[in-house]
């Protein structure tokens, strides 16, 4: 070859497989060029060293889940060297996971767990489902609150309204004299500020410890990891 072609069309040449077959294999993350994974099937190639892995398949690319622990202040944003050392799920990492859809959004302000996904499954589980997910979060509080204020945000008559639509039950407990534990299911973005403005306190710190079954654990903040195989939410 005297001039850079497709990889795509010099991976079919040296397979003697279709262009489509070799774009399937170079987009499932199958293919190295020079030992270096390459996901692009226009990348150009010349007498690079073309290899393609012993275990590709032709399926279609399994969907991944990914956790992130969220900085408070910053938008949720995955980046492939904030991968947690401590990812345990033996995943190779494609460029095409980190445009994963955010699926439980996050306030700026707050931290704590968010969900990407490609995984239709897991979507809907999160999204369409989220009315019966369990959502549990500290908020930091300052402020005094208003007598028998704790006990009528644990009562399933509350009847606190928020968006013209009456809220759930929630529970919630103190941790400490400044610092609350929420546990309740279809949390709408606001709603615990909301509650703790209607008993007399002002909400200083948020953070998402867990959603439905998946905890934070030990995943550090700023950091993300694979949804693991055994994990459900």
């Amino acid at each position: 070859m005297a001039e850079p072609i497709r990889l795509a069309k010099r991976l079919a040449e040296l397979l003697t497989c279709s262009r489509s077959e070799a774009e399937q294999y170079i987009a499932g993350g199958w293919v190295t060029v020079d030992g270096a994974v390459v996901e692009e099937p226009q990348f150009r190639v010349l007498h690079q060293k073309i290899e393609l892995s012993k275990d590709a398949s032709l399926l279609a690319p399994t969907a991944v889940t990914l956790l992130l622990h969220k900085p408070a202040g910053y938008e949720a944003d995955l980046t492939q060297a904030t991968q947690s050392a401590e990812d345990r799920s033996g995943i190779t990492l494609l460029k095409k996971h980190l445009s994963a859809e955010l699926v439980t959004q996050l306030a700026l302000p707050a931290s704590g767990l968010v969900v990407f996904t490609d995984d239709w499954r897991v979507a809907r589980k999160l999204v369409t489902d989220a009315a019966t997910l369990e959502h549990e979060v500290v908020v930091e509080v300052a402020g005094n609150i208003k007598p028998g204020g704790l006990e009528r945000l644990n009562r399933v008559d509350h009847g606190f309204t928020f968006n013209g639509k009456l809220l759930g039950p929630a529970k919630v407990s103190w941790q400490s004299e400044t610092r609350l534990r929420f546990a309740l299911k279809g949390e709408q973005p606001g709603q615990i500020a909301y509650f703790c403005e209607s008993v007399g306190l002002t909400v200083t710190a948020m953070k998402r410890l867990r959603l439905g079954r998946v905890a934070l654990s030990g995943l550090q903040i700023g950091y993300w990891r694979y949804l693991l195989a055994n994990e459900r939410f």
